[in-house]
């Protein structure tokens, strides 16, 4: 891949170009932290003019290792001021890479109001109009641009959340099926990509045979044994399949770390409606499309989506993972699946993060705008972003600014970004993710959930979340699903050996470790010229003021001992 595509939306023309040298070894997220610090000015206003765009695939992307298919999308968030890189799956990153194409830059902004979609094959890159995709919802969107372009073409689009430069919008990604259904969800990517005036990028991989391989025998055999450690490990092989990630719930919930109304306590007293057993027996019952073990990417034998279907059998939404149910089902006080699921489809149609938009909702209801557990009225909401409903662009502009306009403190936020569905104060470790993640509170940038120690102490929580905080970066680095990592463990050989059938590189598990220890340094770095300091490392202070209750434990790491997180 040693071909960009370089979209000038202040021209209207995309052209392509040689990647530059210093970016040849790098994919994902490495990719994307050095191209925002070499290209993004940090103290720009993330929808101006000055902010870029960036689409790429890891470095695995396009081959035939599993679950390797995921695209990163980056650039200067609005919702944190930080630097961004929103991870998702489906197809585009694999068509992305068997095109060639190490990314896809987008900059400057369209000097006439208007949408256009960028459509990529080998031929080349092109805009086309696209006023008529104007705030459609992901579904229509999806399958006009299929009539348009091809039943097998891989798509990126944005929503209606997007096109309002809503904070928690992000950017949409189409399936093996063609569902529209996968997001870049953090960070408010999609308002980035709506100020650019596009609406979609189209991938047309038409004639295309693959990615190159440097030396098929060893990539052949290094995959093999890769998808072996998958199969054999708890995790990958048997849990993720059969439960998704809704199987950790009841975990958390035993735990007192399931954020129940706004982060009041860890414990729902309706979670065994909703955890992943329930969840299973709900999507086998009633048949149909219903899959427990569904795969979002060609190739995935981890398979950790699932389709649920409605009562009739057909699709209601895809995927329901453990992060929505269980922030915008505990944290909403909402104990129904399929109330979750509809509130997750119209998150979908929209083209919102749940993550956000559930923190959002629950602190709607904390100011009494919406009753606890409504989850109807949740729904409404949600799709009413549509239509510029003013309650729905404030809970499309995600929890902060909720909280901020509805006059609410207790705001379960890092960087500007809402926590994902584990209390602090219960997984302590993830709180010193979510504290120091150059991200802002993002679990995947290293959760210690499923770690094997005391998550109720403070003792040795700095020290794990930095090891899986580097070691996750691997992942998002060669494009493979951080489900892997369970399974891979301390086997990163393996990983080496898939990069050097795949480009002749000679590496080591240190190398790898090395480049992920510096994408974290190159976006703090970033975040640093931006105005970012240590200070900002740190968690609400009422976390440590008030107990959860279902725990008895409340934070009480040292913000000075958050800073040796990055200390490598």
């Amino acid at each position: 891949m040693d071909t960009l595509v370089r979209v000038d939306m202040d021209r209207l023309e995309a052209k392509l170009e040689p990647v530059p040298d210093g970016w040849q070894r790098l994919g994902g997220r490495a990719l994307v932290a050095r191209f925002c610090l070499d290209e993004i000015p940090p103290t720009c206003d993330p929808l101006g003019r000055s902010n870029k765009l960036i689409f790429c695939p890891g470095l695995l992307g396009g081959t035939n290792a599993s679950s390797s298919h995921r695209i990163s999308v980056g650039g200067k968030s609005p919702l944190t001021g930080t630097v961004k890189e929103s991870n998702g799956g489906g197809t585009p990153g694999q068509k992305l890479a068997r095109l060639g194409l190490k990314a896809i830059i987008v900059q400057g902004k369209p000097r006439q109001p208007g949408l256009w979609v960028l459509h990529v094959s080998q031929q080349g890159a092109r805009l086309d109009p696209a006023d008529d995709l104007a705030l459609l919802p992901a579904t229509p969107a999806a399958e006009r641009l299929r009539t348009r372009y091809g039943a097998k073409v891989a798509i990126s689009l944005i929503g209606p959340a997007g096109e309002r430069k809503l904070f928690a919008s992000g950017v949409l990604h189409t399936d093996k099926e063609g569902v529209p259904w996968r997001i870049s969800a953090r960070g408010g990517m999609g308002a980035v990509m709506a100020s650019k005036g596009l609406k979609a990028i189209v991938y047309d991989d038409a004639g295309t045979s693959g990615v190159p391989l440097a030396d098929k025998q060893l990539f052949a055999a290094a995959a093999q044994r890769y998808h072996k450690l998958l199969f054999a490990s708890p995790l990958s092989g048997k849990a993720y399949p059969e439960y998704g990630t809704a199987g950790i719930l009841g975990a958390m919930n035993d735990l007192g770390a399931l954020p129940t109304r706004n982060f009041s306590t860890g414990r729902f007293e309706l979670a065994d409606r909703i955890n992943g057993e329930t969840l299973r027996e709900l999507i086998l019952e009633r048949g149909g499309v219903g899959n427990p073990s569904h795969a979002c990417m060609p190739g995935c034998t981890i398979r950790s989506s699932n389709v649920v279907p409605d009562h009739k059998g057909e699709c209601l939404v895809s995927p329901l993972e453990y992060e929505t149910l269980g922030m915008v089902g505990a944290n909403c006080g909402i104990g129904d699946l399929d109330q979750i699921a509809a509130i997750n489809r119209a998150c979908n149609e929209m083209g919102v993060d749940t993550i956000d938009v559930g923190g959002a909702l629950a602190i709607a209801m904390e100011a009494g705008v919406i009753a606890w557990g409504d989850g109807e009225r949740c729904r409404q909401v949600v799709e009413r972003i549509a239509s510029g409903d003013l309650l729905g662009r404030l809970i499309g502009s995600g929890g902060v600014m909720t909280a901020k306009v509805l006059g609410v403190e207790r705001i379960p936020a890092v960087k500007g970004q809402i926590m994902s569905a584990y209390d602090p104060r219960a997984v302590k470790g993830l709180g010193v993710t979510y504290a120091t993640s150059p991200q802002g509170a993002d679990h995947t940038c290293g959760t210690t959930a499923r770690r094997q120690m005391n998550h109720h102490s403070a003792e040795g929580q700095v020290e794990a979340s930095r090891a899986v905080q580097v070691n996750v970066t691997i992942y998002d680095n060669t494009g493979l699903c951080m489900f892997a990592a369970p399974g891979v463990g301390e086997e990163r050989q393996v990983i080496c050996d898939l990069l050097k059938g795949r480009y002749g590189w000679e590496l080591t598990p240190e190398d790898l470790l090395a480049q992920a220890r510096q994408t974290i340094l190159d976006e703090r770095e970033f975040n640093r010229r931006a105005g970012f300091s240590e200070a900002h490392d740190k968690l609400p202070d009422w976390f440590r003021e008030e107990e959860n209750p279902a725990s008895g434990t409340v934070w009480d790491i040292p913000d000075a001992e958050l800073q040796l997180a990055h200390r490598f």
